[in-house]
């Protein structure tokens, strides 16, 4: 009775558990009846699909204990381990790693997928991984450099990817307490010492120019960031940090896989970004995020401009009511760089923050502390920029900084910015005020003065218009920003008007050399034709092609956010001050062969050249021209140094009374001209004279009229 009751067991557990299973599965039946096809059982378990109304088939990948087809409602379609069970298919230079219902080939550490494969596919192919080519910038000659190079040949040749694990001893065990992890031995030690030798004792890198230098700096950064990269993605995953003896140190995390933010911290910094963007594209292999702080980069960095985006340069000249200008920055913390394995940072969002720590330091009431990154230009060289890096914020001596991967660092202006000398603005405006009357006045004795008109005075007449035209511009408009179409227009004008006032000087300066080297002979007719035909063409036409140039290569360099003036960017000012240069040194020219001349034939002036009177006067005219017109500017290009306030103010008060001068020299101290202001005034005066006489007379005859009382 008791076997037949233990055989009954069976049928009683189906028994049992079919009314049970009917009762879990109702509401899920009621629930999806909707969408279970007709004639399909309602109750095929997950990872299934339906054959019929009794029974029901396991998708791939995973399978159940009555095989796989089911006709059991107890069954259920578990996940078939391909790894383990041998069925995949990955290549042997892969890991199979388990998923769901699948299963996925990793690259071995120390391996990379072919071109054309993707890691974490089932279908990848990888190859060993090698050392990162790194050599020398082209173009840089330097003992000091093939020497660091020749290291790392040493180093790649022998790099062995297989056991790249022993590269670098992670220490992870025990730690005292405010220990860190450590990390020594391997290629990532002698890399990095090897680049702290070459900073420390830079040897002949310290007598390359400037752009060179720089130049090799960005081949550093970017070189090194590369291959810290490679050889990261060469480890398994871990975290370790590693510092040297000079203060250099590195922190890096790989992980396969990974979510949230990912802290990095160091003795002097600190990084926080997002994981999936240090990771990048799905299928990359492990991903990498590291910082490298290099406190010896700071010396071959030194001296390095500043490119600031035309937002934040406007708004800290509109803070400092100055243009930033003659301002040397100073690196304030240890440039660090950031490397990720996603090497497409252009537009990443969100973007990394890096917590600078550095010595305490208040900024003046004029000094700016910013953050910025290291640019490299295509053509050499490299600079500081702060398109997409800003300061978040600043306290206690640290830092904080928003900006994309790359080398990073934060800066500050060691003196106030320039302030505006109020006293130069007085003497412009008053000195301007002054030359506009003057050249006014001397623009009119040339036009109505007919004893002196001839071609001197044609000269003398251009130039004056040209000066006039151009210092109304600059006192009524030269900070007219609000509109920068209007601006720029502004800056074109006084472009094209300043260069055509030093045409004139050009041609004035000509026209003095030709008159003294034709004094003895009886040609000077000539001259004047030559002039007359050459003048006008080149007094106007050659300032019109200069500034169409270029106003045609880069028009968005006319007019700052504070001055309707050149910028100074890309050398476009030296589309000014190339011709005022050149002018200059050629009438200096000029000048010193006009005197050399004068002096050996002085005997025989020429009577067409009278007027002149004696080589006194000659000689101080042709002295007067080249002081007025050139050593004014000569002046504006001096001021730098520690006698820039002087250079600015000679500059300022000789240029402002430029037109003063003219008028004292060519009119005032010109006999001809002061016999012609002496007619006119004679002629103002006889007009009120007969007035006067004609009242007194009318006076007498009323008075003789009148009877004589007793």
């Amino acid at each position: 009775m008791r076997k037949r009751f233990l055989r009954l067991l069976p049928g009683l557990s189906v028994l049992l558990l079919l009314p049970l299973g009917a009762a879990a599965l109702s509401s899920g039946a009621s629930a999806s009846a909707a969408s279970v096809p007709p004639g399909c059982a309602p109750w095929c378990p997950q990872n299934s699909t339906c054959i019929n109304a009794t029974a029901c088939r396991c998708r791939p990948g995973f399978s159940s204990w009555s095989g796989e087809i089911i006709t059991n409602p107890a069954d259920s379609c578990d996940d078939v381990d391909e790894c383990s069970s041998g069925q995949h298919r990955c290549h042997n230079s892969t890991v199979c790693v388990n998923t769901m219902g699948s299963y996925r080939c990793c690259c071995r550490p120390g391996w990379t997928p072919l071109p054309g494969f993707r890691d974490n596919q089932n279908t990848t192919v990888c190859e060993e991984m090698s050392f990162p080519t790194w050599t020398p910038p082209p173009g840089i000659q330097s003992q000091s450099l093939s020497g660091f190079f020749e290291g790392v040949q040493d180093l790649r040749r022998h790099f062995k990817p297989a056991s790249a694990q022993n590269t670098v001893r992670v220490v992870t065990g025990p730690r005292g307490p405010g220990q860190s992890p450590a990390v020594s031995g391997g290629c990532f030690r002698d890399l990095i010492q090897s680049v702290d030798e070459l900073l420390k004792a830079p040897g002949d890198l310290e007598t390359l120019a400037l752009p060179d230098r720089h130049h090799t700096v960005t081949h550093l950064l970017s070189g090194l960031e590369e291959i810290l990269r490679t050889l990261a993605k060469a480890m398994p995953g871990a975290s370790f940090t590693y510092q040297s003896s000079e203060g250099t140190e590195l922190s890096l995390v790989i992980q396969e896989q990974g979510h949230g933010n990912v802290t990095l911290g160091q003795s002097h910094a600190r990084m926080v970004l997002d994981w999936a963007m240090a990771a990048g594209a799905v299928g990359s292999g492990p991903a990498v995020a590291g910082i490298l702080s290099s406190p010896n980069m700071q010396k071959p960095l030194a001296n390095a401009s500043l490119e600031l985006d035309p937002e934040r340069q406007a708004e800290l000249e509109e803070t400092h009511d100055s243009p930033l200008r003659g301002i040397q920055w100073r690196l304030l913390s240890a440039v660090k760089s950031v490397l990720l394995s996603n090497t497409n940072t252009t537009k990443l969002d969100p973007k990394v923050t890096v917590i600078f720590s550095h010595r305490p330091e208040t900024p003046g009431t004029r000094q700016e502390l910013i953050c910025a990154f290291w640019k490299g230009a295509g053509h050499g060289g490299g600079h500081w920029a702060t398109t997409g890096c800003r300061r978040l914020g600043s306290r206690n001596g640290n830092t904080t900084c928003l900006g994309l991967p790359g080398s990073m660092a934060s800066l500050v202006n060691p003196e106030d910015v320039e302030k505006e000398d109020p006293v130069l603005d007085v003497i412009t405006y008053v000195g301007l005020s002054l030359s506009l009357l003057c050249l006014l006045l001397a623009a009119l004795t040339f036009l109505l003065c007919r004893a002196i008109q001839n071609t001197s005075t044609s000269l003398h007449l251009q130039l004056s218009l040209c000066l006039f035209l151009a210092h109304l511009l600059f006192l009524t408009a030269i900070d007219r920003t609000e509109i920068k179409v209007l601006c720029a227009l502004i800056a074109g004008a006084l472009h094209y008007l300043y260069l055509a006032s030093f045409t004139w000087m050009l041609l004035e300066g000509l026209h003095l050399f030709l008159t003294a080297r034709n004094l003895t002979v009886v040609n000077y007719s000539s001259v004047s034709r030559f002039m007359k035909w050459l003048m006008f063409p080149v007094g106007y036409g050659v300032p019109a092609v200069i500034v169409a140039i270029s106003a045609a290569s880069r028009p968005h360099l006319y007019g700052t956010s504070t001055r309707c003036w050149l910028r100074s960017e890309s050398g476009f000012i030296w589309g000014f001050l190339g011709p005022v240069c050149a002018i200059c040194s050629v009438n200096l020219a000029f000048f010193l062969m006009t005197l050399w001349m004068l002096k050996s034939r002085l005997s025989s002036l020429n009577s067409d050249v009278s007027t002149l009177q004696d080589t006194r006067m000659l000689t101080f005219k042709a002295t007067a021209q080249l002081f007025i017109l050139g050593c004014t500017w000569c002046l504006g290009i001096l001021q730098v140094g520690p006698a820039a306030r002087v250079m600015a103010y000679l500059f300022t008060i000789i240029n402002s009374l430029q037109g003063v001068f003219i008028f004292l020299v060519y009119c005032l101290l010109r006999q001809q001209v002061r016999e012609q202001y002496g007619k006119w005034f004679k002629r103002v005066r006889k007009p009120k004279a007969e007035s006067e006489t004609f009242t007194l007379s009318s006076r007498a005859m009323s008075d003789a009229s009148k009877p004589i009382t007793v």
